[in-house]
């Protein structure tokens, strides 16, 4: 693959596809939110540490100390919400969003790129039969990997079969005949 870059050419010797990663394997899922989620996460956290940085000079201009109890604890009680709650909950909220979502076929394991509370992208392993998926639909959660919660959009896998695979759809149902065969005949004794 060559590629010209301000008219100096550049040679690729890649030869696998942009989206393969040697350690995950093949790229099946990149969340449209990836970047909305750091954003909103790190203005939350920038917002908190000028809240810190900036508290002590507000009790001193503004001479909160020296007002009743109940005006220090409602001022304290907000800056403290804001402060300590709001990043909280984020974190909470958005810990599972899928950003990016590998595929390894020789080992059929998967590779879910997620954010942690310092911002820093966290790669959680697991297998397909390690995916669990609720019984009742959750507002942030597609699905349990291990123990974990994980959120994915099914519209933006890139081929569909994958989606279906991760999610167990795509094996089939059968009956035991001889089993269900047992269990009437141990029903009809009792």
């Amino acid at each position: 693959q060559v590629t010209s870059f301000q008219g100096v050419a550049i040679r690729s010797l890649c030869t696998s596809s942009p989206h393969d990663h040697p350690e995950h394997g093949r790229l099946v899922y990149k969340g449209n939110l990836a970047k909305a989620v750091l954003g909103v996460k790190f203005f939350s956290y920038s917002t908190s540490i000028f809240n810190l940085f900036m508290m002590p000079y507000i009790m001193l201009k503004t001479g909160i100390g020296f007002e009743s109890l109940l005006i220090q604890a409602a001022f304290y009680g907000l800056i403290g919400f804001f402060t300590f709650v709001t990043p909280v909950t984020l974190h909470i909220l958005t810990k599972g969003y899928v950003i990016r979502l590998y595929y390894k076929d020789e080992m059929d394991t998967y590779t879910a790129i997620t954010y942690n509370a310092i911002l820093a992208e966290k790669a959680t392993v697991f297998h397909q039969k390690d995916v669990k998926i609720p019984d009742i639909t959750k507002m942030f959660t597609t699905f349990y990997a291990k123990t974990k919660s994980m959120l994915v959009n099914p519209a933006l896998f890139q081929n569909p079969e994958d989606y279906h695979h991760l999610m167990g759809y795509d094996k089939s149902l059968y009956f035991n005949f001889e089993n269900l065969e047992e269990e009437k005949e141990a029903g009809e004794r009792k």
